[in-house]
């Protein structure tokens, strides 16, 4: 039986030779994660169902980075009982203030995540590792303590939709334009619990950064995961970070696929996603004069390094707009310190930015840059939700890096190119 590159990985973890769409099975889960926000809830489930150690103490990671550095006595608690069951446990991925970094960046560079893992965790966008070839999901608090215990769960094999782009891409264009663009066609609902396999000669050129970026967006789609054919991009990735052995697989030619979907990316331009919904898309000609107060870029959306050089260039030598607020927050620490090393952190301070230990922070609403009533942002966050990042009456637009950074010093939404 053919199938495709999510069922095969679906099916080897759960000790098949072949499955199908639809099937429900038991498989054999590789890595579990939890947060700060989600793992206290799973702790606790595992707690009174009466487990004693969890199935394997390399593979459950706790990575406290929602509200952290602790903003507030309740987000220390949380902290709090995620460190002393690491400590109890004696698990070997737990990652405190100073190691810790946004989950969905850190896990790949730390080589905890590979291509052909199975991969669950307590967060939605646990979907970002299909980038790398893997099969990974967002699972409720309840489900990861079960998995805490026992090394299983249950899925719903999910059908394929495949999406091809080809074409060259425009300047400023990258693959967070490309998955903006792509859910703006579908909608938050297109891609509704099935697998998102992105392919094209332009996938096979872009960066394991633009991956990531639109492996973690497919959850706004409803999507159940979303994963890429991994090639050389993936393995010179992977190579040297690896803790333990992966497994590259592919799809076969006469898989069968939900829906197939082909993009001209020469015709996509940058794209900005308007209040509420990541749906809600426009390319930047048509964006209009939208004032802002505020622009964030970074999250585990688009805080990697690559994005961070594409703000510096287009921030070098000149300066946020006096009323607007500019936040550069790093994935992770060694993100954070090698935007140091390359003088990408003097140009940001010399634009006026503040630079934001990596968190999470105010991509949901939690710290380091919450809005107030009326105030609009630009993010290069993943959700634009009311109240997504603070009062119920401010607005959030999403953008890629390059747009953020313009409008920082335009103070409006705007492009590189009117900067020229």
């Amino acid at each position: 039986m053919e199938m495709t590159i999510t069922e095969k990985i679906l099916a080897a973890h759960a000790g098949l030779k072949d499955l199908c769409p639809g099937q429900l099975i038991n498989a054999k889960v590789d890595v579990a994660l939890g947060n700060d926000i989600t793992a206290p809830i799973a702790i606790e489930q595992f707690k009174r169902v009466g487990a004693k150690r969890v199935f394997d103490k390399e593979r459950v990671v706790l990575v406290p980075d929602h509200f952290t550095p602790n903003k507030d006595i309740q987000s220390a608690e949380q902290c709090k009982i995620l460190r002393e069951f690491a400590r109890d446990q004696e698990l070997s991925q737990y990652f405190e203030v100073g190691q810790v970094g946004i989950e969905h960046a850190l896990l790949p560079e730390q080589g905890l995540v590979l291509p052909g893992d199975l991969v669950v965790g307590a967060d939605s966008h646990t979907c970002t590792y299909g980038a790398l070839g893997a099969f990974s999901t967002g699972v409720g608090s309840t489900d990861l303590a079960a998995v805490m215990i026992t090394g299983e769960l249950w899925f719903k094999v999910p059908q394929t939709m495949k999406f091809i782009y080809k074409g060259k891409l425009r300047p400023w264009v990258g693959g967070k334009d490309l998955i903006l663009h792509t859910i703006g066609k579908i909608g938050v609902d297109g891609a509704l619990y099935k697998a998102m396999e992105f392919s094209g000669e332009t996938i096979d050129s872009l960066s394991i950064e633009g991956r990531f970026a639109m492996a973690n967006m497919v959850i706004e789609a409803g999507a159940k995961n979303g994963i890429f054919l991994p090639d050389r991009i993936t393995e010179q990735y992977v190579k040297g970070r690896a803790k333990r052995e992966y497994h590259f697989y592919t799809s076969d030619r006469g898989a069968q696929y939900a829906d197939v979907r082909e993009f001209d990316v020469s015709k996509i331009e940058p794209q900005v996603a308007f209040p509420h919904l990541p749906s809600n898309t426009k390319s930047i000609t048509e964006v209009g004069s939208v004032s802002i107060d505020q622009v964030v870029i970074g999250s585990c959306t688009n805080g990697w390094l690559e994005d961070l050089r594409v703000a510096a260039k287009i921030l070098k030598g000149r300066k946020a707009l006096s009323n607007v607020r500019l936040i550069i927050i790093p994935a992770t620490p060694w993100i954070y310190r090698q935007a140091m090393k390359e003088g990408l952190s003097d140009i940001f301070l010399e634009a006026g930015a503040v630079i934001s230990p990596p968190t999470c922070g105010p991509c949901l609403g939690g710290h380091m840059g919450v809005l107030a009533e009326g105030e609009r942002a630009i993010a290069t966050t993943n959700r634009n939700f009311v109240g997504r990042m603070g009062h119920p009456k401010s607005e959030v637009y999403l953008s890629n890096p390059a747009i953020a950074a313009a409008s920082a010093v335009l103070g409006r939404i705007g492009s590189p190119e009117e900067l020229s």
